[in-house]
């Protein structure tokens, strides 16, 4: 949908300072028409920074200091020059808000849907790789979800970040897959069949090429499974569990634990995350 005529045009130094405008901007963002919804997501940080600004400098000023009405003007329209340069600006709350907006036309946005992160793990953009591996893994990690409570998106999520979306998958010496979507090493305790391959572990920050043992499966089902008891029974993640409700939490608390040894781990795996809600939303 195009933008109507009679929309304000905004430049960089545009500021909607009125309800009027607005209202305008909201009725062109319904049409869900990208740049509409962005505009308008710029808008409402704007005048959420230029109050944030005047309660601070309200806050700060001294009594009889520029009470006059032409220097009260002058100083409301600094604020909303320096609204309109704090707004709109990468990884900001017009991102979210953009989200949100978009969320909510398209009519997707779900109340039980966990929290998506804000700005530091945005989402990016899903292509076909990530929509079919999301679209294969669907049913059992749910029918696993079921059984767990660990959502369905968070499960992917990590199996996708883990396996680069199915184009890195462990491998058996002859080939075969060893359906093991997750990294999960095959530890002392483990008894059942093991794949051997070179990864990479970050020590001390710093990337090295070793040689570890996998756990390896029958399906990709028993590889969720094996997660989800992982998850839930090892005490060493008692947190991560409790945080099902928040992206970032959830990641975060997998790192603190040490699941990955990669110091970004948390950020990266929070995009993935975000991006496997944003797919099942769309597909489903």
């Amino acid at each position: 949908m195009a933008l109507p005529t009679s929309m304000p045009t905004m430049s960089s130094q545009g500021l909607a300072a009125d309800a009027r405008s607005l209202d305008v901007l909201k009725l062109a963002a319904s049409g869900s028409d990208p740049k509409a919804v962005k505009e308008a997501a710029r808008q409402f940080e704007s005048l959420f920074m230029r109050e944030l600004i005047k309660s601070m400098r309200e806050a700060t000023a001294k009594s009889g200091l520029m009470d006059s009405d032409g220097e009260k003007l002058g100083t409301d329209l600094l604020d909303q020059q320096f609204a309109v340069q704090l707004s709109g600006m990468p990884g900001g709350l017009s991102e979210a808000i953009t989200r949100q907006l978009t969320q909510q036309m398209t009519g997707n946005a779900r109340s039980a849907t966990p929290t998506v992160s804000l700005p530091g793990a945005s989402v990016s953009n899903p292509g076909a790789t990530q929509g079919g591996f999301v679209a294969r893994h669907s049913a059992a990690a749910e029918r696993v979800a079921q059984a767990s409570g660990i959502p369905s998106a968070f499960m992917i999520g990590q199996a996708g970040h883990e396996t680069g979306w199915g184009r890195s998958e462990i491998r058996n010496a002859d080939g075969s897959n060893s359906f093991n979507l997750f990294g999960i090493k095959a530890t002392a305790g483990w008894t059942g069949k093991v794949a051997e391959i070179t990864t990479t572990e970050y020590v001390d920050g710093a990337p090295r090429k070793v040689t570890a043992k996998f756990r390896a499966y029958d399906s990709f089902e028993e590889s969720f499974r094996d997660y989800a008891k992982l998850i839930g029974e090892s005490p060493r993640y008692a947190q991560a569990r409790a945080q099902t409700g928040s992206v970032a939490a959830y990641a975060s608390e997998l790192q603190r634990a040490g699941y990955a040894t990669d110091p970004a781990y948390a950020a990266k795996l929070s995009r993935a995350i975000n991006t496997s809600l944003q797919l099942q939303r769309s597909q489903g």
